[in-house]
């Protein structure tokens, strides 16, 4: 029997996949706890659409990171803290301040810390390499220039 699912089930597929089920599976498990519907002609035509619109939306969103990361790629990102002597700073700068400190130099409002990736924790000045996830297999690599307060 052919099913759509409505949620994520854990083996089988993730919310919206078209699966071939047994029938015995699907009557008894998926359909009365709620995690599929049965995948008759006009509800297959209804979810060709919603597939669709939502890989024209993934397009969209992939094409604006690659724009982004085209004007982010080998850009520089300075952030200050506070040293002692010989450039040892108090504390490491963490991705949460060059997440902020991206959106005040580029305006960019939805850089999650977590995309920001180090090769090292930064306790020095200098500059250092690191990447920025922007979407699923679009980044760019960026320069942080860390600074002296």
């Amino acid at each position: 029997m052919k099913v759509i699912l409505k949620a994520d089930v854990n083996k089988l597929g993730k919310a919206g996949a078209l699966l071939e089920v047994s029938d015995g599976y699907a009557r008894n498990f998926l359909m009365p706890k709620g995690l599929a519907i049965e995948a008759t002609p006009g509800k297959i035509s209804e979810w060709k659409v919603e597939q669709a619109r939502l890989k024209a939306k993934d397009d969209k969103a992939r094409a604006e990171a690659k724009e982004l990361a085209k004007k982010l790629q080998g850009k520089a990102v300075t952030v200050t803290g506070k040293s002692g002597d010989n450039g040892k700073l108090f504390g490491s700068i963490t991705p949460a301040q060059i997440a902020e400190e991206l959106e005040k130099q580029f305006d960019l409002k939805n850089i999650d810390k977590r995309d920001i990736k180090l090769d090292e924790v930064i306790k020095q000045t200098g500059n250092f390499n690191f990447i920025i996830k922007l979407y699923q297999g679009v980044q760019a690599e960026m320069t942080l220039t860390v600074k002296v307060e």
